[in-house]
């Protein structure tokens, strides 16, 4: 294999979904409060980083904060289940011709690198079906910073497919200047898409290796994750 591609999921590819929802009503319920949750910018970051800045905001003591995290987890999975049912993720144009060209390629590699902890991951992919394209990732629940990620998948894909992965030879693939910012700190190569809250230029700023302004063109999208 020639390429580890490791893909954000929530506006690269995936939108929408009641994850906000479930996450307000999970952290009311533990703490007591989502602090200034609706002006607060996900964008790119974990979900444990997510929370601890809101509930910092609302002046909760870190000890307070990490004896209620197994809760908030629990509580936040249960919401999120069964909201999925009924108003499930939207796969973005052209996420599921790119995946299944990818598969069936036997020099690719699939991940995940997403601040998303496993299990909100995998229920979130999986109320599309996109959840069986990767067999490894790198989650929120791995680290509670962005920058460490691609180091805990990059292991996870040498230990399923027992071979290396220098840094070279993978590609961290988001939508956000986080994602571009966690690809450079882990030395791999990055493609920035403009399908979520960042546009072309603002990206651009991050001098990743490639931009694309979607994967609806197949051609172009695998020339950028490829090369």
């Amino acid at each position: 294999m020639r390429r580890l591609l490791l893909f954000d999921i929530d506006g690269t590819l995936v939108w929408g979904g009641p994850a906000k929802t479930a996450f307000e009503l999970a952290m009311e319920s533990v703490f007591g409060t989502a602090g200034p949750i609706q002006d607060h910018d996900f964008s790119g970051k974990t979900d444990p980083q997510i929370a601890r800045e809101l509930l910092q905001l609302e002046g909760l003591p870190d000890e307070e904060i990490e004896a209620g995290f197994g809760p908030l987890w629990e509580e936040y999975l249960g919401e999120l289940k069964v909201r999925l049912v009924g108003n499930p993720m939207t796969v973005l144009p052209g996420v599921v011709t790119l995946l299944d060209h990818l598969d069936g390629m036997d020099d690719v590699a699939l991940g995940l690198l997403t601040g998303n902890i496993v299990e909100g991951a995998r229920l979130k992919l999986g109320s599309v079906g996109l959840l069986d394209y990767f067999r490894v990732g790198g989650y929120g629940s791995d680290s509670e910073m962005r920058e460490d990620l691609p180091a805990v998948a990059i292991q996870r894909a040498c230990e399923a497919w027992d071979r290396s992965f220098p840094s070279s030879s993978v590609v961290v693939v988001g939508d956000t200047p986080r994602d571009v910012a966690c690809g450079k700190h882990g030395g791999t190569r990055t493609v920035a898409v403009a399908t979520g809250r960042h546009g072309i230029e603002r990206l651009a700023a991050e001098e990743p290796d490639r931009v694309l302004a979607d994967l609806r063109d197949l051609e172009q999208s695998l020339a950028a994750l490829l090369a």
